[in-house]
């Protein structure tokens, strides 16, 4: 389990396709500090298993052929910045919310405005996920844990989608991966998984 505050951003430092998905070896000095195989990483917002490392400089993670469908980890060039969390321990702090680390689809940067010190994004959720976000509530993207300051519906009914507004501070900008971001670019999407638990109980009560 993780947590949505990123430790660092690491960079991805080579790239192996086999036939059975894709092996990334990701630079870290922190994260990679420490390590222990088969230790789970979040790799902008993704759970994988640590497979080989040097210790404060780099380590790798094998990504299965499903794991490159349903995310955008397999389009990451070498230099390409990603947002790194290591498990949280048992005695822990918890700082953001929780986080599985398991992605449920793929949103888009819409809008990026500046507002002062801070930074002001918008995403755009795929079809159907917005019945899991709420005003003021958690959101994960790219492994931040971030609140929604404001949730819109699409102009186009029959889509089913929304817009999601964040607000984000000089010091998360700075440290992750959203400061290389433009507009039209991806993000992993994981709602919270506390509502769609709540949504799983009311089915079954309804059944």
């Amino acid at each position: 389990m993780f947590t949505g505050i990123v430790e660092e951003t690491g960079t991805i430092a080579a790239r192996t396709r086999t036939e059975d998905g894709l092996r990334l070896r990701i630079g870290a000095d922190e994260v990679a500090t420490g390590l222990e195989h088969g230790q789970s990483v979040s790799v902008s917002g993704v759970c994988l298993t640590v497979e080989r490392f040097e210790d404060g400089e780099w380590f790798e993670v094998f990504l299965a052929t499903e794991t490159v469908e349903r995310t955008y980890l397999g389009e990451l060039a070498e230099g390409d910045a990603v947002n790194l969390e290591r498990a949280m321990p048992a005695d822990g702090r918890f700082d953001g919310h929780v986080v599985q680390g398991h992605v449920d689809a793929v949103a888009t940067v819409t809008g990026i405005e500046s507002l002062d010190e801070d930074w002001v994004f918008e995403f755009e959720l795929p079809a159907g996920y917005e019945r899991y976000v709420v005003e003021k509530g958690s959101i994960t993207l790219d492994g931040i844990s971030l609140t929604v300051a404001d949730l819109a519906a699409d102009g186009d009914e029959t889509a089913g989608t929304g817009r999601v507004t964040v607000a984000i501070i000089p010091t998360t900008y700075e440290l992750t991966s959203l400061s290389e971001k433009a507009v039209g670019d991806p993000v992993h999407l994981e709602v919270d998984v506390l509502a769609k638990y709540v949504e799983r109980l009311l089915e079954a009560r309804f059944e």
